[in-house]
């Protein structure tokens, strides 16, 4: 008998202890409250720019208006729209980011109602338009990876994924060039330049943007002085004569291809120059094409192309 009460006490317990664990916990709707009220919470930020405001702490709808899109991605962040990233490596993630345009569509960006939007233009109008829609952020998509990276991941609240995912692509980075050293593909001091046309005759070298900034890595290849004058002056790329290509052209030289039919006759009309011809990389055979839809600096097509550089220099 006393143990039977002993069992009841006990039992007795139990229920009292699970009816105070049920009273504490928060029900369906206060749990989606809270849930609520954490994703609208703000904290201060200032963007590159000088403009200063309020960002979500932990954004979830967000818009990525620029160039590194990749980027986003890298931090296993998918935003809810871009401008329209096509025959990117990473093309098949995007079946579900809308296209708000290029210039960015100010209708379709409140249609949407992100939360948050990082842009990459400078223009100050376009700035205000978009701050009175949503807490907005302008972002140097131009600035080296790590500078990126970092300010990404203090903006979404994940500066540890940021941390470990610079921490691996500097490693792999790393051990890319020591084996195109060690297996004599690239010798130590040589210098690379990214060459490409766009429409209407214009020949661009590339800068602080695209496949440069990959290829410019501190132990990678370096500029000539000419484009090392277009780096330090923050240049993302600058438009050149045919006439400079002589004393801007590197060791090797890279040609980015475009969609562009008018393009893509001046760089044919290009390689059968004389200038063209006469240039060391052109007669050492020290010449290599890539789509430039796949020479970009974001992080993403960065590691892909860790994998792809050593197989373009070895062919």
């Amino acid at each position: 008998m006393k143990h039977m009460r002993n069992m009841t006490g006990t039992l007795g317990i139990f229920i009292l202890a699970g009816s105070l664990l049920i009273g504490c916990s928060p029900s369906a709707s206060e749990a989606t409250s809270i849930e609520a009220s954490q994703k609208s919470q703000t904290r201060p930020y200032t963007d590159y720019l000088g403009h200063a405001g309020n960002i979500p702490v932990s954004p979830a709808r967000i818009i990525y208006s620029g160039e590194t899109f990749g980027d986003m991605l890298a931090l296993g962040m998918k935003p809810i729209g871009g401008f329209g990233y096509t025959n990117q490596i990473f093309e098949d993630q995007l079946h579900d980011v809308e296209n708000v345009g290029f210039p960015i569509n100010l209708e379709k960006v409140l249609e949407f109602e992100p939360d948050l939007i990082i842009y990459a233009n400078t223009e100050e109008k376009e700035y205000e338009q978009l701050a009175k829609i949503a807490p907005t952020v302008i972002f140097d998509t131009f600035a080296p990876l790590e500078e990126r990276m970092t300010q990404l991941g203090d903006i979404l609240g994940k500066p540890e994924i940021a941390t470990k995912w610079l921490a691996d692509y500097k490693r792999k980075s790393e051990e890319m060039w020591k084996k195109l050293k060690e297996s004599g593909i690239m010798k130590e001091g040589e210098t690379a330049s990214v060459f490409t046309y766009y429409p209407g005759d214009r020949l661009f070298v590339m800068a602080r943007t695209g496949l440069s900034q990959v290829l410019y890595d501190t132990n990678g290849f370096k500029p000539t002085a000419p484009i090392q004058e277009i780096l330090d002056a923050q240049k993302g790329f600058e438009l050149i004569s045919v006439e400079r290509l002589p004393e801007i052209a590197g060791d090797r030289i890279f040609i980015l291809n475009t969609a562009s039919e008018e393009a893509e006759k001046s760089t044919q009309e290009l390689l059968k120059s004389r200038i063209w011809k006469d240039l060391p990389a052109v007669k050492n055979g020290y010449v290599y094409f890539i789509d430039i839809e796949k020479s970009s600096s974001d992080a993403t097509t960065r590691e892909w192309l860790l994998q792809r550089i050593p197989e373009i220099l070895a062919k």
